[in-house]
């Protein structure tokens, strides 16, 4: 049962990230011209390479310096990408 709750957190969790990923980049769109950071058109996350992934995730990190993502958004990105990476 407890393997079956956390599955459903983690659509949960990834449905919100890529809703706010969404918004933020209609938000954005006539002002930020990096808001292909984490679009479901590129591909699944499960298809990049790790370098790609590090990439998405030095640019997440970029963005929320520069005050263009909030606090919420940054960590639901991030620990998509993370949770992507390959384990050895």
């Amino acid at each position: 049962m407890a393997g079956s709750s956390f599955g459903k957190y983690e659509r949960d969790r990834n449905k919100r990230a890529k809703a706010a990923a969404k918004r933020d980049r209609r938000q954005n769109k006539s002002s930020d011209e990096n808001t292909d950071v984490i679009e479901e058109e590129r591909g699944p996350l499960a298809d990049l390479s790790p370098e790609e992934l590090l990439k998405r995730i030095e640019d997440i990190h970029r963005r929320f310096d520069e005050g263009t993502m909030s606090y919420d958004e940054f960590e639901e990105q991030k620990q998509m990408l993370l949770s992507s990476l390959p384990v050895d």
